[in-house]
């Protein structure tokens, strides 16, 4: 299944972007990996390109300016009607409003955020780029998921800022809710407790489609990145863990259906 890329409902993963100190080399790997193409722009963001799999897009990677150092990850961005008004209710709910609410050409408004655990997120309020265009083809950003220590507080401040609703997974010794929105869920809250890395703390994690999970992970070990997870059959579909040459953590996984 293919989509055209469609204003979301607030609260929504909409976007997925990436900031590196090399632009190129990154392009090469996911290019490799993914059989992205890339479209420059927009400026407003520095060095920076978009993602392509079908000349639609799919992803955004930039550059750091130099002699910055930042944590290398993949952003999941939320949309909303009005990045001003979330970023509002972000501080009064307990996050941080790190970088913005600033406009990308015509683009759209945006902001980058964390929340009171301090997993990073962005938040998109579309103009002229709507976010991703595909869905369920190999390549694509399929699923986003919060990787946190307890989901119960957190998900507080996802349902007052977004207005989620929730559904827990009702089991002992596994704290997993799901996002929902209009009655579709849309992400996920993993509470992992002490399993959660200690070099990486609470944080959102980006899932992309691939038609075969043992040879995507390969591989990904191929051109550079690195296995932490290895290939492995999930409730939906197998999927491993890795980072690309920068350290950058995503997941890839072939759906059960796919």
């Amino acid at each position: 299944m293919t989509e055209a890329a469609t204003r979301r409902p607030p609260g929504t993963p909409c976007w997925v972007s990436l900031i590196v100190h090399g632009l190129s080399a990154t392009q090469e790997f996911y290019s490799r990996l993914f059989g992205w193409e890339f479209r420059p722009g927009p400026d407003q963001l520095g060095p920076y390109v978009r993602a392509l799999l079908s000349g639609r897009e799919v992803a955004g990677i930039g550059q750091l300016p130099a002699g910055r150092h930042l944590p290398i990850a993949w952003t999941t961005y939320l949309a909303s009607d009005d990045a001003d008004a979330t970023a509002e209710a972000i501080r009064s709910c307990g996050g941080t409003v790190a970088v913005g609410p600033l406009t990308a050409g015509d683009a759209g408004r945006l902001l980058i955020a964390s929340d009171p655990s301090g997993a990073v997120f962005g938040v998109w309020q579309a103009a002229e780029h709507l976010g991703t265009a595909v869905a369920g083809t190999p390549g694509s950003p399929v699923w986003n998921e919060l990787v946190t220590r307890e989901t119960a507080s957190v998900a507080k401040f996802y349902q007052m800022v977004f207005g989620f609703g929730t559904e827990a997974v009702v089991s002992a010794d596994f704290d997993y809710q799901t996002l929902h929105i209009e009655g579709r869920p849309v992400a996920a809250l993993h509470g992992v407790g002490h399993a959660l890395p200690r070099d990486r703390g609470p944080h959102w994690m980006t899932y992309f489609q691939v038609a075969d999970t043992d040879a995507a992970a390969a591989r990904v070990v191929e051109l550079g990145g690195h296995v932490l997870h290895p290939p492995r059959e999930g409730s939906t579909g197998r999927l491993a863990t890795v980072s690309d040459p920068e350290g950058a953590v995503f997941t890839i996984v072939r759906p059960s259906d796919g």
